[in-house]
């Protein structure tokens, strides 16, 4: 069952992971890069998925650096206390939990946070690499073949807790703890997605590369347009 608790300690724990989690890399990053907040524009999210709204590749890809990072290092800093004998146990799920509950509800931008998938990531990887693994190759299959990135986030967080179930003994052991930290954090990101639930269900969610696609069109059609008026004007004037 549960394991033992160093209450001081794993009090530590979560509330250095709660403030490591509450650092948002959106913001963060999208402020040194010189680009508009994240909150201002697009789905309002400060995640790495709303700062790529920007156009800017580079900034949505440090902000998914930073933002599993910190899930990851906060796990880390739990992991060498436990080590160095300053916890116990379950400081180590519970700085995670802390990490992600910060990101959702963070203290610096008064408690509105993201979605959480980025900082989960960080945390699996922190908990058990290989689950984190199984759960990113979760994501890229249904991403890659359906191309919706909200259903690919959505059926990584319901496999995560079932993954590691089933690889308790075998690839792992099995910590009560962990699995219910890992089964918590996968029912809140499943109830930060609900407006994305609606719409796949409507059928209106966008799929990946959907714009993009779309403007390419845009363009073709309007250098089509084009040509077909100059060469309309062209005939005219003969």
């Amino acid at each position: 069952m549960f394991q033992s608790f160093a209450p001081a300690g794993t009090l530590v724990a979560l509330i250095v992971g709660y403030l490591l989690g509450s650092i948002s890399f959106a913001v963060v990053i999208s402020r040194l890069m010189g680009l508009s907040d994240p909150r201002t524009f697009g789905s309002g999210n400060p995640g790495a998925t709303n700062v790529l709204r920007s156009g800017n590749k580079l900034a949505a890809a440090l902000t998914l650096i930073g933002d599993a990072a910190k899930g990851w290092v906060a796990v880390a800093l739990a992991a060498w206390a436990l080590e160095q004998g300053h916890v116990g146990a379950a400081a180590v799920p519970l700085a995670g939990l802390g990490a992600f509950l910060g990101h959702l509800y963070p203290v610096f931008l008064r408690f509105h946070g993201g979605k959480g998938v980025a900082t989960a990531l960080g945390i699996l990887l922190g908990l058990q690499p290989w689950l984190a693994l199984a759960t990113v190759a979760t994501w890229i299959i249904i991403a890659v073949t359906l191309r919706y990135s909200s259903l690919a986030a959505i059926m990584a967080a319901i496999f995560a807790p079932f993954y590691y179930i089933l690889g308790a003994d075998v690839a792992w052991r099995m910590n009560s703890l962990t699995a219910a930290v890992i089964t918590f954090v996968s029912v809140m990101i499943l109830a930060r997605h609900k407006a994305n639930i609606s719409r796949l269900l409507a059928g209106k969610e966008g799929r990946i590369g959907a714009k993009k696609a779309a403007a390419s069109a845009r363009a073709e059609q309007a250098a089509a347009a084009k040509q077909a008026s100059g060469g309309h004007h062209h005939a005219h004037k003969k």
